[in-house]
């Protein structure tokens, strides 16, 4: 099986859509999923990713599954060097990356800042709800594994965001989301594929085959947009925080 995990276009935050960009960016995508096989979609509630996920389906005359799951990862914490909640993935690298717990894949959550915000409860919501998705597709989660059920060639695609994305392929090979999040960029309308590889019968894991592709923006001599990621360097006029 092969999974699409598809960011959003480029946001309208306000507004929860997208940018002038954002619905370039989109229209340029549904021509390269055009010749996809992409047989489920799933979407989020959100507003920025159905936009996005409009064009795709209506060129390949299909509908999406709408799951509350999907929506951006939701659960805040304070941080330490503002004060107030925020995004739990949001952090500077001195606040997270001398803590040895946020790169352990069963201790991330555990640090008195995560137990504050019940980030583990919202982690497992949302990585359960994952598996019972998984399952309907013939893959069944067994500790750390996935018991091929039902073994298939199907593709699903995923219309979602970058952090419920890094929560959800951190599940997949057992990494902690913390690390995802903070060393990976996926940049929007971007797709990552995910395929499962069944080295003995019966038994499944899945590999990241191709992270934040943008190769459909780049044919249409589009730049990629810079959210979600920060300053080259702390000089510049970029985003700093």
């Amino acid at each position: 099986m092969r999974l699409l995990f598809i960011r959003h276009g480029e946001p309208d935050y306000e507004k929860d859509s997208l940018t002038e960009k954002g619905f370039r960016e989109a229209g340029y995508l549904a021509e390269y999923l055009a010749g996809e096989k992409i047989d489920t979609c799933y979407v989020s509630p959100l507003g920025r990713a159905k936009d996005t996920a409009a064009p795709t389906l209506k060129r390949k005359h299909m509908r999406a599954e709408e799951c509350h799951w999907l929506q951006e990862f939701p659960a805040k914490v304070i941080r330490p060097d503002k004060g107030y909640k925020i995004n739990c993935w949001d952090f500077l690298p001195q606040d997270w990356m001398n803590v040895r717990e946020y790169y352990d894949r069963d201790a991330w959550a555990s640090t008195s800042l995560m137990q504050e915000g019940n980030v583990l409860e919202e982690y497992n919501y949302v990585t359960k709800s994952f598996d019972a998705l998984l399952e309907k597709h013939g893959y069944v989660r067994d500790g750390n594994f996935y018991r091929a059920v039902k073994p298939n060639r199907d593709t699903i695609a995923f219309f979602c965001h970058f952090a419920l994305e890094c929560v959800l392929l951190g599940h997949l090979i057992g990494a902690s989301p913390m690390v995802l999040w903070h060393g990976f960029c996926a940049a929007p309308s971007s797709v990552t594929t995910v395929m499962t590889e069944e080295r003995r019968q019966g038994t499944a894991s899945f590999r990241i085959s191709r992270f934040g592709d943008v190769s459909h923006l780049y044919v249409k001599g589009e730049e990629p947009s810079f959210y979600a990621r920060y300053c080259e360097t702390f000089d510049s006029d970029e985003l700093h925080d």
